[in-house]
């Protein structure tokens, strides 16, 4: 019994085990959920989903195993029943909303004229402002403009409906999404290392009081140095050619780490590393800074990050005269293996999609010259990194 949606959810790369399983089966033996696909729903997210960054897998998981169940006939003649659409508008309406449902004549008014043309209706619509479809100012359907309309299935332009039937309210707890500046930052926090230098400017309470009680009673006030993150990053990032695709993602990251980290370096390069970076693309073949004064400017207490989709020519990593832009003394790996050989801590995120990273020779070469601390440029990578850079 659900062995299919087991494995349903299994495909979906949901951490689901057979105690899961049978703890559904048990609660559905004593008639926890009965007859409703909506209860159902509930308990075996309940039972089986142990951390809510798998709801919106589930979720899609979920639809996908009971596609088409709620289309069925469950009502003769098509009718929807009046009291059911009538609870399920009623817990979920502000007072501003019943304000707005009294606007189209009441409550009883919408439902009906829903239920009229549910009956009338009998093809597909788009546009206007009358029959149930896509597109228009009827009250009903979706893609369209109503401010107290009902929208059936679809996707909401207009943000007005009364009620929108299919929701996916877990979407971005998912930890395999893309990133946002938001979730960059709470991943980046914890590359954090907090001291305390410069000028004792901060009171420090505890040993205010404690130097207080020591002096029989006299006020003694001890100040401290205010409290930092004295994290130190270093980020290269490729730019350009194939990594085009990526500049808005990468925009977010960097722009993330440039709020969270007061001690931040960057620099550009193309494809590979060489013994030339920039931190003007505009000015990229006239502001050059050698490679090798970063290597020799920044103390071994930095942390690397590279961010590159890692693609090129193998003759880019491993030739002397191989890269396409200049004519290189020696080799991008050498390169590599210098700033690997200067800092210890390093990762490689990569914004392309890691099971893409068979096809690309270099993108494992790269990887093995990290040993192994490559991470693709999704939240539940990013973390991975960070964890490994803090440790």
């Amino acid at each position: 019994m659900l062995i299919d949606f087991f494995n349903t959810l299994k495909r979906a790369d949901i951490p689901v085990s057979l105690n899961e399983l049978l703890v559904l089966l048990d609660a559905l033996k004593k008639g926890v959920a009965f007859a409703s696909v909506d209860d159902f729903y509930l308990l075996s997210r309940i039972c089986l989903i142990k951390d809510e960054k798998h709801f919106d897998r589930f979720d899609r998981a979920f639809g996908h195993y009971f596609k088409g169940l709620d289309a069925l006939n469950l009502f003769p003649d098509n009718v929807i029943p009046e009291d059911w659409l009538r609870s399920e508008f009623l817990k979920n309406l502000s007072e501003e909303e019943k304000a707005k449902i009294e606007a189209l004549g009441g409550l009883d008014k919408l439902l009906e004229t829903l239920n009229e043309r549910l009956n009338d209706q009998h093809d597909r619509h788009a546009g206007g402002n009358k029959w149930i479809g896509t597109g228009g100012t009827s009250p009903f359907g979706h893609s369209g403009y109503n401010p107290e309309g009902i929208r059936i299935g679809g996707e909401s332009k207009h943000k007005r409906a009364v009620k929108v039937w299919e929701k996916r309210e877990f979407k971005n707890l998912d930890d395999q999404v893309e990133l946002g500046t938001r979730n960059m930052k709470v991943a980046l926090r914890k590359l954090r290392k907090f001291a305390r230098t410069g000028s004792a400017e901060e009171l420090d309470l505890n040993d205010t009081i404690r130097s207080t009680a020591a002096n029989a009673g006299l006020l003694d006030i001890k100040m401290v140095p205010e409290r930092h993150n004295a994290a130190k990053v270093l980020i290269f990032l490729d730019i350009g050619g194939s990594m085009d695709p990526y500049i808005h993602l990468c925009e977010q990251l960097f722009s993330a780490a440039r709020s969270e980290f007061k001690h931040l370096e960057y620099f550009y390069f193309h494809n590979c590393v060489y013994e030339k970076v920039w931190k003007d693309n505009n000015r990229r073949y006239h502001d050059t800074l050698s490679t090798m004064d970063v290597i020799h400017t920044y103390g071994k207490d930095y942390r690397v990050i590279f961010i590159g989709d890692a693609a090129m020519s193998p003759y880019e990593l491993i030739q002397r005269y191989g890269s396409v832009e200049h004519m290189n003394e020696e080799a991008g790996q050498v390169w590599l293996e210098r700033i690997l050989n200067t800092w210890e801590k390093a990762i490689w995120l990569n914004p392309t999609q890691e099971r893409h990273w068979v096809y690309t020779h270099t993108t494992g070469f790269i990887k093995q010259l990290l040993d192994g601390h490559m991470y693709p440029l999704t939240l539940a990578g990013l973390e991975a990194g960070i964890k490994h850079l803090s440790k």
